[in-house]
């Protein structure tokens, strides 16, 4: 859920750092460093926004309501006044006082999970019938930019993947839609699209898991990002999903007729293999590098362990989860809102106190990063009076970096840039 939008941020420091190393006349002024943008008030985190704005808003909105937070009327009004007339949102907004127009980015998973996010505060909000009619706006533009596949792009128009159209799933299902239901012109639904990136079980290297996007060649390569976010959408769930009974341990399967349910157990089996291995995932080298080194991806492994949950195979997720209760709080504290968001979705989906997770309270931790709440747990009503079926969501994870650099990987911030 967050590798894009990091890898993204990460893709212009190196544009910068490369424009600034470039030779220079003698007689040339030394450049002027830009400043980063200020950070806008009720916009949650420190860190420049241009990549990950409504995104790492959002997911704190998200995790703070099933948490039994209310976010402050400052921020939930900053994150409705990014939408777009159309009802779309892009990344981020510097002025939303200037409407947007034709040469404005707009993004498919920010809009997703910013719809979700206002859906989720609305009733507490100060006024929720203008909550109401941003969410509906937003519905309407996704489903009007769904690909003839049935999926969607990082962008509208752009080649659908996996994760964009698994965190478009999660969120249709969040607003009460029924994501099988939601056909292009052609007839194809968002599932159609996702079974086109499931590996079948028999494949040496897939296994089962899904690709973010078919290679130059054609070929499925397993991807955890997406398999992770595709397993949640494939069941009509999202990134609040909680564990379900009776527990079973997920294996891997081909019918004669796939279904999306079926791929999406295949996918936990992936998952729960690569898990297996070390406790956690892995955030493979960047194509070309020259270290070979495999990072701990956090991220990743906080969205693999919901995916899992969602499954019933939480005995699977356990290891994960206790790993990251004993090692996550530095990458977080580094990555803020969404990242401490990715942390509490895999609580509340293991069923384990988000307030005290290993020796943190992420919930404290994210609502530090914003303007102070609302409303507490101690004011506020049970989690499902405010939210309904907190297992409607995703999402995920993310992707345009992937486009950018040539390969098809990707999952938003960590920590959207999840």
């Amino acid at each position: 859920m967050s590798t894009v939008r990091r890898g993204a941020a990460a893709f212009a420091t190196a544009a910068v750092l490369c424009a600034a190393l470039a030779p220079a006349a003698s007689a040339a002024p030394s450049p002027t460093p830009t400043p980063a943008p200020a950070i806008p008030a009720g916009l949650y985190g420190t860190k420049d926004p241009t990549y990950d704005g409504v995104w790492r808003q959002s997911l704190a909105f998200i995790a703070q309501r099933i948490s039994e937070v209310q976010p402050s009327e400052q921020a939930v009004t900053w994150l409705k006044g990014q939408q777009c007339e159309s009802g779309a949102f892009s990344s981020y907004r510097p002025d939303p006082a200037k409407p947007c127009t034709p040469a404005t980015m707009l993004d498919t998973n920010a809009t997703a999970v910013a719809l979700h996010a206002l859906a989720a505060v609305q009733k507490q909000s100060a006024d929720p019938e203008a909550v109401s009619k941003a969410v509906k706006a937003g519905s309407g533009w996704l489903k009007g930019v769904q690909n003839k596949d049935g999926g969607w792009g990082y962008n509208p128009g752009s080649p659908s993947d996996a994760n964009s159209t698994s965190i478009v799933v999660s969120a249709l299902a969040a607003l009460g839609d029924k994501p099988g239901e939601v056909a292009s012109a052609e007839g194809r639904t968002p599932y159609d699209a996702l079974l086109t990136f499931a590996t079948p079980c028999s494949t040496k290297d897939g296994k089962g898991a899904f690709a973010y996007q078919p290679d130059k060649d054609g070929k499925l390569l397993a991807n955890a990002d997406a398999t992770a976010a595709a397993t949640i959408a494939g069941l009509g769930k999202g990134i609040t999903a909680g564990g379900v009974k009776p527990e079973q341990s997920p294996t891997c399967k081909d019918l004669p007729k796939p279904t999306a349910e079926r791929a999406a157990l295949n996918g936990a089996s992936y998952l729960a293999g690569a898990l297996a291995k070390t406790g956690h995932l892995n955030t493979p080298p960047m194509p070309g590098a020259t270290d070979p080194t495999e990072l701990p991806d956090f991220g990743n492994t906080a969205d693999a362990v919901v995916a899992l949950a969602a499954t019933g195979a939480t005995k699977e997720a356990a290891g994960a989860l206790t790993w990251l209760q004993q090692n996550s709080a530095g990458w977080a504290e580094e990555n803020g809102p969404a990242a401490w968001a990715q942390l509490v979705f895999a609580a509340n989906a293991m069923g384990a106190d988000p307030r005290a997770f290993g020796s943190t309270d992420l919930v404290a931790k994210l609502n530090a990063t914003g303007p102070a709440p609302l409303s507490t747990p101690s004011a506020s009503a049970s989690p499902s009076e405010q939210d309904g079926d907190s297992g409607s969501f995703d999402l995920w994870w993310i992707i345009g970096i992937g486009m950018v650099v040539g390969v098809g990987i990707g999952f938003l911030l960590s920590g959207r840039k999840k």
